[in-house]
């Protein structure tokens, strides 16, 4: 199989395939169905930081599995109360409640309605370069063109301004303004974090206004970024914290903790799955496993040391290197493309952040040794380069 041709099978059509049919996983690597290993620095879009095969989380999903899979939210049960004790005790000082979803979509969905319900106002301002989901809500606040014209008209009410412009956001308020919309590092955009006085004076603005502020952490969250949460670097807290992706190692869960200026009633909000018994088993254990391991503090060196040593290597494609913990982009002077390709033909996987940026978000678990291969792989291909 030519892995530069685009693989066809009878999915929808709504993804690129890439020529590739993955067979398993162990930790940060993957093989495919003829035997082949590659580094994984996709990982699931950030949901593996636990990488491929983790069996204490195995061992809690089967235990799990056994006990009850289901459970309707009429009822409380004990793995869902103890993920939501776990998840507002590693939250920044004043998000005491949680709603759980089943993805990152659902959980800016529930953060535009929570937003609109708890002010009575309509209007929600997002930043330009923002990708928060593709439901149409989510997909309202995503600042993209190339994901947004298809599906006009799409929710009213939504405004995009320059990230990290406080003017123009300023500018933007009006009486009607419910919610501040950010990702405090833009992951889709370009792996762009926000800056320190930005945020700090966002924070200022809302509490100023009475607007709700929230902060996507769907990529950016569960120490991948050397914190806990992003907005843990500046100590800016939001109202509303929306997480997903690492969140379960694995399963599809997402959440929204919200502080006390958020309100909600019985009914006008919900969902089926959102938080059964096995995905918030294998949260409580995933959040286990970030604890004991140090997850944070080895996303945090880890990043710091690749960063440095990629540097070491004067690529002269490379234009900046931005990064937090090991939410990595590296923008380039030419289309990335044809380099994922080129890096996947060598053995590591990666994928982009836009037309010029490559993204790494490899499992916090990955052995230095492997990212060594990584590096190797830079060297190899950057340098062909014409």
């Amino acid at each position: 199989m030519d892995n530069r041709q685009q693989y066809v099978d009878p999915d929808l059509g709504f993804y690129a395939r890439r020529a590739l049919t993955i067979s398993h996983g162990r930790g940060a690597r993957l093989w495919d169905a003829d035997g082949k290993m590659y580094i994984d620095c996709i990982a699931g879009m950030g949901v593996a930081a636990l990488g491929h095969g983790h069996v204490v989380v195995a061992e809690a999903i089967a235990r799990q599995a056994e006990k009850m899979i289901t459970c309707s939210n009429f009822f409380s049960h004990e793995p869902g109360t103890l993920l939501m004790e776990k998840l507002i005790e590693i939250s920044p000082p004043g998000l005491e409640r949680v709603f759980f979803c089943n993805s990152g979509a659902e959980a800016m969905e529930a953060a535009i309605k929570l937003a609109r319900l708890s002010t009575g106002r309509t209007e929600l301002i997002a930043a330009e370069g923002a990708f928060h989901g593709r439901t149409l809500g989510a997909l309202s606040a995503t600042h993209r063109e190339k994901y947004r014209i298809p599906f006009m008209p799409l929710v009213p009410g939504f405004t995009h301004v320059p990230f990290n412009d406080i003017a123009a956001l300023e500018e933007s308020v009006t009486e009607n303004t419910a919610g501040i919309m950010l990702e405090v590092v833009q992951g889709e955009g370009g792996i762009h974090p926000a800056d320190l006085q930005y945020l700090q004076k966002v924070r200022a603005l809302c509490d100023k206004r009475g607007i709700i502020l929230i902060f996507d952490e769907v990529q950016s969250g569960f120490c991948r970024t050397g914190r806990w949460f992003a907005c843990d670097h500046y100590d800016v807290a939001p109202d509303i914290l929306a997480v997903a992706k690492a969140m379960a190692g694995g399963l599809p869960m997402g959440a929204v903790i919200c502080s006390d200026k958020v309100q909600a009633e019985p009914g006008l909000h919900g969902t089926t799955f959102g938080g059964n018994p096995l995905c918030a088993a294998a949260g409580v254990a995933a959040i286990r496993i970030m604890e004991d391991q140090h997850l944070c503090k080895r996303a945090a060196d880890l990043g710091d040391w690749f960063v440095a040593e990629l540097k070491k290597l004067n690529l002269p494609s490379i234009v900046e290197i931005r990064h937090m913990g090991l939410m990595i982009g590296i923008e380039l002077d030419l289309p990335v493309g044809e380099i994922i390709i080129r890096f996947q033909d060598k053995g590591v996987l990666i994928f982009g952040a836009g037309e010029r940026v490559l993204r790494l978000l490899p499992p916090l678990i990955i052995e230095k040794d492997e990212l060594k291969l990584v590096l190797k792989t830079f060297k190899a291909v950057l340098s062909t380069i014409k």
